[in-house]
């Protein structure tokens, strides 16, 4: 019997076409915790999106007004509970004031689904762990009768532009009001202890089981034609110059983006190449297929104080996969030192690609996939237990300390 509730707050569906941190985390720590996720809060723009075409929305979920409630079981053999809330405002691009008020009302709806849930399935005083959505996290304080608030801070959010209007104004006062805060980078840990000394680092890992698959897949795939290849969202944070410069300094190689492509120029800039390809979205599933036909995985993000923040997902599934990998120096990668190639000029990352291309070394692959399997999620999910249990103890010294007042 598990005696303690997990409550989480997403900003991200559950499901979806790319790995997510807090899903990645709290699959582990179902282990443990019972846990209920409060899923996307699907807005009427959304829905008006959904119906033109052009975003897909699971309308008999959010049509319904206290909102739907599923429970999925885990690969682990774990069961979580998924609770989609009713429909909501539209609010990010309201003025300050409108959108406060806007807040409150979305805030009032939630609660109205949410409290009901909870007392079904018997949760009382959760650990709240709000992944990335301060906005929400703030206005939610006290309300759920829980017994800590932990901030899972895994991006700067002065960089989230639909988050960015908004949530500046309310992450320094939530930072204040959490128990503890729990960031992926270092970086992003040194930057909120300024307002929450209880900061921690816990840095994403990898679904070492599912990405080791590639490993094994790779041995029967026809990869003889060299293929470098970029896993996950394309958007602002890569060098478009360095990329360009390389595919067209090795024009017999391919390079292959596996993901969704928001950045503007992207496509326009590079599809013109013909030894250049972009892949649709795939389910996590499907992607230690894709990736047996890769040689070599890519990080070619731009050096500015958004990525110095970022310790990427993608770097530990290369490594799970046994793929060499050549990055730009971004960030702090002192943990992959030896490991990781880093290259910040567009000559250097063309010539650290063609070395990793021409790579054959069995102990360097084993070297890579071992420190993905000490980076996995079930090693990270762990060092999260440790920050809940600390700022639980902390949390009922506080109450004792406070009683004898």
């Amino acid at each position: 019997m598990k005696a303690e509730s997990i409550l989480c707050i997403g900003q991200t569906p559950w499901k979806g076409d790319f790995q997510r941190p807090a899903v990645q985390l709290l699959t582990e720590l179902a282990l443990h915790y019972n846990v209920l996720y409060v899923d996307y809060q699907y807005t009427a723009k959304d829905a008006a999106m959904h119906f033109l075409g052009g975003k897909k929305v699971p309308m008999q979920k959010i049509l319904r007004t206290s909102g739907d409630l599923e429970s999925l079981r885990l690969a682990n053999g774990e069961e979580i509970h998924i609770w989609t809330p009713p429909v909501m405002m539209p609010v990010n691009s309201m003025p300050e004031g409108l959108h406060d008020t806007f807040l409150t009302v979305n805030i009032q709806r939630l609660l109205k689904g949410l409290l009901p849930v909870m007392q079904q399935l018997g949760i009382q005083n959760p650990i709240v762990i709000n992944a990335f959505h301060p906005v929400y996290g703030l206005a939610l304080i006290g309300k759920l009768g829980e017994g800590a608030n932990i901030y899972y801070c895994f991006d700067e959010i002065t960089a989230e532009p639909w988050m960015a209007r908004h949530g500046t104004r309310y992450e320094p006062e939530y930072l204040r009001r959490v128990d503890a805060v729990v960031t992926t980078s270092e970086t992003l840990r040194i930057a909120k202890s300024r307002l929450q000394p209880n900061s921690y680092t816990v840095k994403n890992g990898a679904n070492f089981d599912l990405f080791r698959q590639t490993y094994e897949l790779r041995k029967s795939r026809d990869v003889t034609h060299k293929t470098v290849g970029y896993l996950g969202t394309a958007d602002n944070r890569l060098d478009l110059d360095l990329i360009e410069h390389c595919v067209q300094r090795m024009p017999e190689v391919r390079f292959q983006f596996l993901g969704p492509v928001n950045h503007p120029s992207l496509v326009p800039r590079l599809g013109q190449y013909l030894n250049v390809e972009f892949i649709s979205p795939k389910e996590p599933h499907e992607l230690p297929d894709y990736l047996a036909r890769m040689h070599v995985g890519m990080i070619p993000f731009v050096r500015n104080e958004h990525t110095y923040t970022i310790y990427p997902l993608k770097i530990n599934e290369y490594l799970a996969a046994g793929m060499p990998v050549v990055s730009t120096e971004f960030s702090m990668l002192d943990d992959f030192t030896g490991v990781v190639r880093l290259a910040n000029t567009p000559e250097q990352f063309a010539e650290g690609l063609q070395a990793a291309l021409n790579e054959n070394d069995p102990d360097l692959t084993k070297r890579r996939i071992d420190m993905a399997e000490a980076n996995s999620w079930a090693h990270r999910a762990q060092e999260f237990e440790q920050v809940i249990k600390k700022t639980l103890n902390r949390r009922v010294g506080q109450e004792a300390l406070a009683s004898l007042e």
